[in-house]
């Protein structure tokens, strides 16, 4: 397999052939992520993803899912993912699902018939980055996309019968917009109703214009108490009909793991005795912390 920089990859594709169908972010102008900076985006040749299926088909020809890497392979053309789709398929007979990244912009360039012929072709799940429901805090941080648009993008692909996982991330509205950013981004997930929600903390990334924005005074990180008062807020401004919430990633200080609105308040008070308490050994320590 051929791997061009550092490879990403959602923690539920843990067990997933990463196959790199693009190189790099296509949009890659937000000031919060270091991911994608060295990389000029670009789309592989389809030969060489070919040659990269039959080289895992030949090792481990029992793959059940594939993800296809880097930040955005959803900005591909029907023309040319259908291919690369179908010959995951054809390679892998015990496949059961395929993910894959996109954005708002990736989304809204295909309809919902479109997206069904993925599904149809393996696409099980598309992880949507959101960031913040605050329009305030996605115009501040670069994410070049209005909150409108990016609910109906939500909305095709559930209407597609595509598994929707969406990220959030604490800390991004800094602490001035604290409050604002976790109460909006909880309305916001009530709004598009995602399968699987995700909530990451902001960690800097050196060289970045959000990290550089901290050296010079401009942007303040919430402390971990903070970040976790933004997590009570945006879970209780979160009303959903049967949503996966986790804040289980590395970024976070406090794991969570809840179905919403089922453990709604059970998660709630939890958080509140790490609050309440304020005890740093309740929190994953600093050092462990990572993207």
């Amino acid at each position: 397999m051929r791997y061009e920089g550092a490879i990403y990859r959602p923690p539920s594709e843990a067990d997933s052939l990463i196959l790199q169908v693009t190189i790099g972010c296509s949009h890659n102008k937000c000031t919060f992520c270091g991911s994608f900076k060295d990389k000029k985006f670009r789309v592989r040749k389809f030969g060489e993803i070919k040659e990269d299926i039959e080289e895992a088909k030949a090792y481990a020809k029992y793959i059940r899912k594939v993800f296809l890497a880097d930040g955005d392979a959803l900005i591909l053309s029907q023309k040319r993912l259908l291919p690369i789709l179908q010959a995951i398929k054809d390679a892998f007979p015990k496949l059961e699902r395929i993910g894959i990244y996109g954005n708002t912009k990736s989304i809204l360039n295909k309809s919902v018939e479109e997206l069904k012929v993925l599904k149809d072709l393996g696409v099980g799940i598309i992880y949507l980055g959101v960031e913040s429901g605050d329009q305030v805090v996605l115009d501040m941080v670069n994410k070049g996309t209005k909150l409108d648009d990016t609910a109906e993008a939500a909305k095709r692909v559930k209407d597609a019968g595509i598994i929707l996982s969406v990220t959030v991330l604490l800390g991004l509205g800094g602490v001035e917009r604290s409050a604002i950013h976790a109460e909006e981004t909880g309305k916001f997930l009530s709004r598009i109703d995602p399968d699987y929600a995700g909530a990451l903390s902001v960690i800097l990334v050196p060289g970045t214009p959000l990290a550089e924005a901290v050296k010079k005074g401009t942007f303040q990180v919430p402390t971990p108490y903070q970040l976790l008062e933004e997590l009570a807020i945006m879970i209780r401004n979160t009303n959903v009909t049967h949503t996966f919430f986790a804040s289980n990633h590395a970024s976070n200080y406090l794991p969570v793991k809840a179905w919403l609105p089922e453990e709604k308040e059970k998660t709630l008070k939890a958080i509140q005795y790490v609050l309440d308490r304020k005890d740093p050994a309740l929190l994953r320590p600093e050092y462990m912390r990572a993207l």
